[in-house]
């Protein structure tokens, strides 16, 4: 069965234009990152450059609907961005986007061209179905701080993806925690695409089925399925 994602009453209501779209793969071939996922990247950094056409990142209507949102719920957007502009700040440096590994690049490539947030799971590291809530405060998030494996909590009210074990990625798509990221073990994964208003749906589509092709030609006689989009 397809992984349970749902969103809470409580994210509906403070962003009525959300929309999330999941691939669902079985059978992925990961590794190190090779000279064709470089590739994509530099040819979505490119994309990127004309989307933008001279604007910065945060002056796309899309992410200027992020920085909205994420000042609704106490994050302040300067510091904390949305994973979309974070990359896309990143590929208009001189310093390009970060290498990851084979499938952390595809999705990364996807989200830099279409401006949209993407994030990858371990499927097989995830417990129970994956929500999007607003934080009590007292959950737990397991992250990395000075190469030390550290716990810590969200803030109440801060929008949150959480499992039955907790938090698997802060502030909406800002930070996600190690525990359910993609390594090159993984064969089973979960890349969720999000969207705000005035994005259309169709263009979440569209990215979708990008990735969708690209994990198949990256994985050959991998299972990818699309999970309908829901705002």
């Amino acid at each position: 069965m397809p992984l349970s994602l749902t969103v809470s009453d409580e994210v509906r209501v403070l962003a009525p234009g959300f929309t999330h779209l999941a691939v669902e793969a079985h059978g992925l071939v990961n590794g190190p990152s090779t000279e064709a996922s470089s590739a994509l990247l530099d040819d979505a950094a490119r994309r990127l450059a004309v989307r933008l056409d001279g604007r910065a990142p945060h002056e796309h209507p899309h992410i200027a609907a992020w920085r909205e949102v994420y000042a609704a719920f106490g994050a302040k957007p300067s510091r904390t961005r949305n994973s979309a502009e974070a990359l896309a700040k990143r590929a208009l440096t001189g310093a390009g986007l970060p290498r990851v590994n084979l499938l952390v690049d595809l999705y990364n490539a996807i989200s830099v061209a279409h401006l949209v947030p993407v994030g990858g799971e371990d499927l097989d590291r995830i417990q129970g179905g994956m929500r999007l809530v607003r934080a009590a405060g007292d959950e737990e998030f397991v992250t990395v701080a000075a190469g030390q494996e550290v716990v810590e909590s969200p803030e109440a009210g801060e929008v949150v993806w959480r499992d039955d074990a907790g938090v698997t990625c802060r502030r909406w798509n800002w930070r996600q925690g190690p525990r359910t990221r993609l390594t090159e073990e993984t064969v089973s994964g979960i890349f969720l695409l999000e969207s705000l208003a005035p994005m259309p749906v169709a263009d979440v589509e569209r990215a979708a089925a990008e990735l969708a092709e690209l994990l198949e030609k990256f994985s050959p006689g991998a299972r990818i399925g699309t999970v309908g989009a829901a705002g």
